[in-house]
């Protein structure tokens, strides 16, 4: 696969989270045709550049790809909601090196500052709830809930600790939790991209359905902001408030539809 033909001068910066958004398990295709043909419209139209904002890792990305039948790359990927890649002329990623190796030291010195906090916090949910707290390469910490109810106890739950430590911050996804930097999120790193390519935060649109959403829809970091029909009751909350496009189809149907409005 390799990308669309570069834009000379790009109008335009589309942000699509994947799962649940773009991406439909249930469906064959999991994402709509109808999406390809409207990246291609709004390439020719707007010249659009448009990427996948995701939390999963950099090789599941590639997965969801293949396994979505993408007929072409996105310009640029957002994988784990902070690092930021861009495909060569042969389709492979590359890290934008600067972004990222900033982003990992910044992340580094968090978390041993965070050590304690995290400890108590670590105590906490472990003593009164039957969520797991995990720890690997890559993810200094996060939790894995039983379920939606109990994961929203744990947030409001931990939102006072955390206050000992203003930079430490969650992205959340269902019952699953990412401990991180605020600095370093779906939101900022869409302006980091929308930057590379000379482009401002009104010229940005965003469109996700999760509670890891929640920056890149704020108008902090997009001019636009849509979510599908099953988007959760926050983020339609959110995108509500700021007078964004809640649709009424779901997943791909759903941003197709929010496309089709915002950029007729």
């Amino acid at each position: 696969m390799r990308t669309l033909d570069a834009c000379p001068q790009p109008g335009l910066i589309l942000s699509f989270d994947f799962d649940g958004t773009l991406h439909d398990p249930a469906e064959s295709p999991p994402v709509p045709t109808e999406f390809f043909a409207e990246i291609r419209r709004l390439r020719e139209t707007h010249g659009a550049v448009w990427g996948i904002n995701t939390g999963r890792s950099m090789p599941q990305v590639v997965e969801g790809l293949i396994e979505s039948r993408f007929p072409f790359l996105p310009d640029w990927v957002v994988a784990r909601e902070r690092e930021i890649y861009f495909p060569n002329t042969f389709g492979r990623f590359l890290p934008h090196t600067d972004w990222n190796k900033r982003c990992e030291k910044d992340i580094h010195k968090l978390f041993k500052k965070s050590r304690k906090v995290l400890k108590k916090i670590r105590y906490e949910i472990e003593e009164h709830t039957g969520a797991r707290y995990i720890e690997m390469d890559g993810e200094p910490a996060g939790l894995i809930s039983r379920t939606e109810e109990e994961m929203e106890w744990i947030v409001g739950h931990i939102a006072p600790m955390m206050a000992e430590v203003p930079e430490l911050g969650w992205q959340r996804n269902s019952i699953y939790l990412r401990f991180g930097h605020r600095n370093y999120q779906k939101g900022s790193s869409l302006t980091e991209v929308a930057r590379l390519h000379g482009l401002g935060t009104a010229q940005a649109f965003a469109a996700g359905d999760s509670h890891n959403d929640i920056e890149m829809l704020s108008a902090a970091h997009s001019g636009y902001a849509a979510c599908p029909a099953n988007a959760v009751g926050a983020i339609q909350d959110a995108v509500a408030t700021r007078g964004g496009i809640i649709t009424r189809a779901a997943y791909g149907y759903g941003v197709v539809e929010a496309l089709r409005l915002y950029f007729p």
